[in-house]
């Protein structure tokens, strides 16, 4: 199948290709956040400290990180995006459910973690898919954000059916069987998507090649500030860990919680993809500044005030998902994009990992100390946005910059 590039049948089937991506994302994160809410304390009961918790989950995080850029180049290098894609959900989609079938930690955390790899193998080969159709639905802010409103609406859907399961005297077990029924559902949808847009890369307007061969100055800066929010950003396993063993949210709601803060940040990114399509790298500023309150209202409030740790938690998670593949994308050549998006996302989830377990590390010492590093980190970010920002409007009053910084 073949799109013209008319602006009115190309902008009907680039849009149509995002929403059929956006719903197959719906069942992954539906799958995906529903368990991952119940993971924490699934451990936990299994017999695994807090440490063992922060280790498994920052280790999972930076694989589904890290192996992207094995997953990038690859993508690259075979122009085989959906093989690639659809293996990696065949990973992550099964890998869920057979953690009903566990019986100790290891064997479960091994599932965690194999789960975690099959996201790094689709997630570049798809980015990219996606961006091809960002000229003719509105900009990369904008496919990216409604992409991700999609995929966080799974995210808080996912946690109400886990609670629930739960609230009516359900088991982990029980509640990690029932997310086999989305994730045979996302399946089907990916095997739909494939063959209704055998070739994503039709949608996308073609434009002057752009010849730099190394990546920008601004992009290695832009690095720097999103590795500091990756290390102080607290996975939700252990956010849950916390609320079991402080006793300040009830089991039941931890779920509900988790959901609650997806669906505003899937709003939210949204807006904050439209926002950043006008302004630009400003809104990560901003974006930092809110995020870093997420961790002393978690990690030290009441029942009240963690619902609102979360939320500010959910708002950041969500609009990173979105702005940084929407920030990357223009950045470089779309031949290019896959490594990119994969080079920029393996160092990105390295620090995440880092901090993961430096803050299970601290939170076995002390709740106090595992929220001051979260703030620090995050707020630690703030002055190299600040650059990114100032960097990018010269660059586009002056076009120079960019060459110059390119070949930097």
């Amino acid at each position: 199948m073949t799109f013209r590039t008319t602006q009115s049948d190309g902008g009907r089937a680039a849009l149509a290709f995002v929403l059929l991506i956006g719903a197959l994302s719906f069942f992954a994160d539906f799958t995906h956040e529903g368990s991952w809410t119940i993971v924490g304390p699934y451990l936990a009961a299994l017999g695994a400290s807090a440490t063992i918790v922060g280790a498994v989950t920052g280790l999972g995080e930076a694989l589904a990180f890290g192996l992207q850029l094995l997953s990038g180049r690859f993508a690259d290098w075979t122009r085989q995006f959906w093989p690639i894609t659809i293996f990696g959900y065949i990973v992550q989609m099964l890998a869920i459910p057979a953690l009903a079938l566990t019986g100790n930690w290891p064997l479960a955390a091994g599932l965690i973690i194999l789960e975690r790899i099959g996201k790094a193998i689709r997630t570049p080969p798809r980015d990219v898919m996606l961006s091809h159709a960002a000229k003719d639905v509105g900009g990369y802010g904008h496919v990216f954000g409604l992409h991700e409103i999609l995929d966080r609406s799974g995210a808080m859907v996912g946690p109400l059916l886990v609670a629930a399961i739960l609230a009516h005297q359900g088991s982990y077990r029980q509640a990690f069987g029932v997310m086999l029924v989305p994730a045979v559902v996302c399946l089907g949808l990916v095997a739909v998507a494939r063959l209704r847009y055998p070739q994503p890369q039709d949608l996308e307007i073609k434009r002057p090649s752009m010849h730099a061969r190394a990546l920008p100055r601004i992009y290695w800066i832009y690095f720097v500030g999103a590795a500091l929010v990756a290390a102080g950003f607290a996975d939700y396993p252990l956010i849950a860990y916390h609320f079991s063993r402080a006793h300040t949210v009830p089991p039941d709601s931890i779920a509900i919680f988790y959901a609650a803060a997806m669906g505003i940040g899937g709003g939210g990114s949204l807006v904050v993809g439209r926002l950043f399509d006008r302004f630009g790298f400003r809104v990560l500023i901003w974006l930092a500044l809110l995020t870093a309150a997420f961790a002393p209202l978690v990690f030290l409030g009441d029942f009240w005030l963690a619902l609102v740790g979360v939320v500010i938690w959910g708002v950041g998670a969500g609009v990173h998902e979105s702005i940084i593949p929407a920030a990357i994308a223009p950045m470089v050549a779309p031949d290019r994009r896959a490594s990119a998006f994969g080079l920029f996302t393996a160092g990105y989830g390295l620090f995440w990992f880092l901090g993961s377990l430096a803050i299970g590390i601290l939170y076995d010492r002390s709740a106090r100390e595992a929220m001051g590093f979260c703030l620090v980190a995050e707020l630690a970010a703030v002055p190299v946005f600040l650059w990114v920002a100032h960097e990018n409007n010269r660059s586009r009053l002056d076009p120079s910059n960019d060459a110059r910084a390119a070949r930097l």
